[in-house]
């Protein structure tokens, strides 16, 4: 997994490459929103676009920093995921906790 990082309109956008798995996936995910957090970022978006695959690990590591950033005052979201990712978000009912969006400029404009 593949991490960059950037912000637009003030919001944090995570954009993951790759697979979210687990073990170092979840240090790197937790160490930049962490990172943002101390700098006084509350809010994020996750872009979705180049994710291959995401387990049960992933989708924890997402719960996690979800929960996170909502006890800081903030929220994150999610943008562009594949039918796939959407279809696993469905099945797990995660669909109904995160919030997600078409385009990542969608998810910004969401927090305003």
């Amino acid at each position: 997994m593949q991490l960059k990082v950037s912000e637009l309109s003030g919001i944090v956008i995570l954009e993951v490459q790759g697979n979210i798995m687990g073990g170092p996936d979840a240090t790197l995910i937790n160490d930049e929103i962490h990172k943002y957090m101390l700098q006084g970022k509350k809010n994020f978006v996750v872009n979705m676009q180049s994710i291959d695959l995401i387990n049960s690990s992933g989708l924890g590591i997402l719960i996690s920093n979800l929960t996170t950033v909502k006890n800081g005052g903030g929220d994150l979201r999610l943008a562009q995921a594949s039918d796939k990712i959407k279809q696993i978000f469905q099945i797990t009912k995660l669909s109904t906790v995160f919030k997600q969006y078409s385009t990542v400029e969608d998810a910004v404009k969401s927090f305003t």
